[in-house]
């Protein structure tokens, strides 16, 4: 288990697909002496990576990069390593991202517009296991809330259980192996489930499904 000594220096990984981005963060790093940088990675398949080599306290993720994105990223950390906490930090205050990656189990949903002093504090409030969330965030979670037209869903029985797989992070291969069908034949429904949804990617395919209980974990 990974308990945090107060005493102790706060290990962070930094993730994120723009290398000016991790460069500036690495740079606040550097300023505050109860915090250290453990890693860098610029997908959510070397978080995990780095993850299981060096078991990070906090990691800052982004939440739109190439190869897994920061939801199914976070998933699959918290999967093997709840004690790890996970900010998510992006550029978007999307409502399907927020209660994506928080149903993902992230602790905190920062925009990348926060000054250092509210992402330091943020960190080390993670770290104690408290969560903060940007303003644009919580505004984003109270609409949310607001009661809104139940939309429908032209889904067939497969395209649900396809959306189903991807919703718990699995990729076309393992898709197709669980139902055994070809990669094709996956992206064919995939393809499908995000024009019936009106989304255009998987991670905010995967938010909006469990918004609307189209599947649950």
């Amino acid at each position: 288990m990974n308990t945090i000594n107060v005493s102790q220096t706060i290990q962070v990984l930094l993730v994120d697909d723009h290398n000016v981005v991790r460069s500036g963060l690495a740079t606040f790093l550097r300023a505050y002496e109860d915090m250290e940088l453990m890693g860098e990675a610029k997908n959510g398949l070397e978080a995990i990576k780095l993850c299981h080599q060096k078991q990070p306290d906090v990691v800052l993720m982004d939440l739109m990069m190439p190869e897994m994105d920061g939801i199914a990223a976070t998933r699959a950390i918290l999967a093997d390593y709840p004690e790890i906490k996970i900010i998510a930090m992006t550029s978007f205050e999307d409502e399907q991202l927020v209660q994506g990656v928080l149903a993902a189990g992230a602790i905190s949903y920062l925009i990348k517009n926060v000054t250092s002093e509210e992402l330091a504090k943020a960190i080390r409030e993670a770290v104690s296991g408290r969560s903060t969330l940007s303003p644009e965030a919580a505004r984003v979670l109270v609409q949310a809330t607001r009661p809104t037209e139940q939309p429908s869903f032209d889904l067939t029985q497969r395209e649900r259980e396809v959306l189903n797989l991807v919703v718990q992070g699995h990729s076309n291969q393992q898709i197709a192996e669980t139902m055994v069908v070809s990669i094709a034949t996956v992206k064919a429904h995939i393809s499908s489930i995000l024009s019936k949804l009106q989304v255009s990617s998987r991670s905010e395919a995967s938010a909006y499904a469990l918004k609307h209980k189209i599947v649950s974990l």
